[in-house]
This record gives structure tokens, C-alpha cells and sequence, in this order.
């Protein structure tokens, strides 16, 4: 009778070793999930650059990649394009793929974690949505323990219609006792060749240089926060160490696509936004926001697959104050300072 009762003891034992083991798969396939693939891949340093201009990393990572040397091929000899940032740089992997690949270094807008157009999401499960908010409104993209992240939302109404048409204009990254905001600027018509990026850390405007490493790195004794250049005007990668990276491009509203959607936009303004893709790590299994929640393990999406425009609701629970407030019905950040209310170019 022990025996048996030891045996079933030891099959239900393997069976919870077993789920919790599947669980721990689940959550190293989700974007945002904290992982040993998601720390795998960075787990290197690099080698001096070889005589040919190749750089190459050797892997640190236990593993089938554990000490090997991974050099970046010729069509993205480095990480980094400084003379032509408009060419794809090179992308270490030292998990179990053990690879180097060629990657854009700008968002992907038919990617996971990305928000573009008026504004079209594409969640942590794969799943595209559209969430249109207000025009002058500011909703919690992500809200979770360590990390919030607001949207400010600039819209026009025309006449007839019984909602507006939005696109995001800003974003408020809240971490730590730290708020770093991407926007773009209000403009009357579109130069690609004049910057039309805001970048504030604190509250202070802050230049990215163009020359050299072209980045800009914070003073902060949390954590490492880099806002890079990938191209020489209205284009940045934004690296929070162990929360989030995004890649961001600004973009205007062109005359044929006014002309084709029926925006009827204004003459003085070109509606620059943002494009966004993001990559999160160790967010909680309980993360907030109108992508945030698509990142939790037992996420299911409630919007109607198929259709040409699957809406996601939920404007009254993902409304802030204002962009800099950690406030909504469903948010979870905790700030570790007192709130602040810096101010920032919108409309």
C-alpha cells in the first residue's frame, strides 16, 4: 500500500514537473516573458574586429553556443552601421540558435510588439488589432510593476463622422525614478531630411548626436538607458537595460494617403507620429495596457479574427490624466518617486 501510494505520489510529482516545465516553455516564447533564451542571446562580449572589418563575439551562454566565437557575415559585417545607418546591422544570437543574422534597425510594423498607422497594434500573441482612443487623450500602453509606458494621441474629426481618426504622437517611459519621452514634433510640412524627434530624460530635451557612435547614453545608477541613431534623421533604438528595447521612426501623413483614407487633414500639418516595435523582458504574468496584457501567458484576445479592422475596446480602463501619470483603472506601476508632470511638445 505505500508502495503504491509513494508511486502515485511520484506520477503526480512528474505531472506538475511536467506543466510547470511547459509553462516555463510557453513563457520563453513570449516577447516579453523573462527567460533564459532572453538572456542567452546577449550573453557575450566581443572580440576585437578582424583584419577584414568583421566583428565577432564570443559566447558565454551555457549551451550548444557555450564558447563559441560568432562572426558577423558580409552582408552586416557589424552591429552598428555608422557610415550608411540605413543598412541592416548585425544581430548576435548566442541562445541555441547560435547564429548571426542581418536585421533592419527600425520598427517592423508587421511585427510582434508593434504600433503604427491610426494605430494598428500587433500584440505579444501575434494578433492584430486597432485601438483608436481620442484625439488628445493618453491611454497606458503598458502598466506593470517596474515599467509604464503612456501614449499621447493626436486625432482630426471630420465632418460627418461619429469618431476620430488617431495616431500616436508620444510616448512616456516610466521606470525606476526615471520618465524618458519620444515624440514627434508638430510640422507644418514634411523635410525627411529635417529632424523632426523630441527626446526628453527627465523632463530636460536631450540631442542624439549624429556623428560617431551616435547615441546618447543616461546617467543613471539603476540602469543603462541608450537612445541610438539608425539613421541619420527621425529614426532612434531606445535600449532600457532589462525592461524594454523599441525601435522608433517618425513618419508624416503623406497627400496620397490623406487622399485615400479621406483624413481631409489641414493644410499647416503633416500629423508626424510615431511607428513603434517593441521588445520587453521580465514583465510579470499579471502586466496591464492595451499591448501589455497581450503579453500574459494565458492572454486570449477577445477581438473578432478575420474582420478587416478588429477593434479592441477598453478606452475607460487604459485612460490616464495626462502623459505622465501612472493612473488608469487597470494600472499596476508603483512610481518609487513622486509623480511628476513634465512637460512636452503636443497637441
Amino acid at each position: 500500500m505505500d508502495k503504491k501510494m509513494s508511486c502515485s505520489t511520484l506520477l503526480a510529482i512528474f505531472l506538475v514537473f511536467l506543466l510547470m516545465e511547459a509553462k516555463t516553455v510557453k513563457a520563453q516564447n513570449n516577447n516579453g516573458k523573462k527567460s533564459p533564451y532572453d538572456a542567452a542571446i546577449t550573453n557575450y562580449y566581443m572580440l576585437p574586429t578582424s583584419p577584414t572589418g568583421h566583428e565577432q563575439a564570443y559566447c558565454l551562454a551555457r549551451g550548444a553556443c557555450q564558447n563559441k566565437t560568432l562572426v558577423c557575415p558580409d552582408q552586416c559585417m557589424v552591429r552598428k552601421p555608422v557610415r550608411n545607418r540605413k543598412q541592416k546591422g548585425c544581430f548576435i544570437d548566442c541562445s541555441s540558435r547560435c547564429e548571426v543574422t542581418c536585421k533592419w534597425r527600425r520598427p517592423n510594423c508587421n511585427g510582434y510588439g508593434s504600433l503604427c498607422y491610426d494605430p494598428r497594434f500587433i500584440g505579444g500573441d501575434g494578433v492584430m488589432f486597432y485601438f483608436h482612443g481620442e484625439k488628445g487623450g493618453n491611454f497606458a500602453i503598458v502598466s506593470d510593476e517596474t515599467l509604464q509606458i503612456n501614449a499621447h494621441f493626436i486625432g482630426t474629426r471630420p465632418q460627418g463622422r461619429t469618431r476620430d481618426f488617431t495616431w500616436v504622437q508620444a510616448l512616456s517611459i516610466m521606470f525606476d525614478t526615471h520618465t524618458l519621452v519620444i515624440a514627434a514634433k508638430k510640422v507644418a510640412h514634411w523635410d525627411s531630411n529635417i529632424d523632426a524627434l523630441l527626446v526628453k530624460w527627465d523632463g530636460k530635451e536631450i540631442e542624439i548626436p549624429t556623428t560617431g557612435e551616435a547615441e546618447w547614453k543616461a546617467n543613471s545608477e539603476e540602469r543603462e538607458v541608450v537612445v541610438e541613431r539608425t539613421d541619420d534623421t527621425n529614426t532612434v533604438r531606445v535600449t532600457v537595460a532589462n525592461l524594454l528595447e523599441l525601435n522608433i521612426n517618425v513618419r508624416p501623413i503623406g497627400k496620397e494617403e490623406d487622399r485615400i483614407h479621406n483624413y481631409k487633414l489641414p493644410e499647416n500639418d503633416a500629423f508626424a507620429h510615431l511607428e513603434t516595435q517593441f521588445k520587453f523582458f521580465n514583465l510579470t504574468d499579471f502586466v496591464e495596457g492595451v499591448l501589455g496584457k497581450t503579453y500574459r501567458p494565458d492572454y486570449v484576445s477577445p477581438v473578432k479574427i478575420g474582420v478587416s479592422m478588429p477593434m479592441m475596446g477598453g478606452e475607460d480602463k487604459y485612460k490616464t490624466p495626462n502623459l505622465f501619470s501612472p493612473l488608469c483603472r487597470v494600472c499596476r506601476f508603483q512610481r518609487i518617486s513622486s509623480e511628476t508632470n513634465y512637460e512636452v511638445s503636443a497637441y
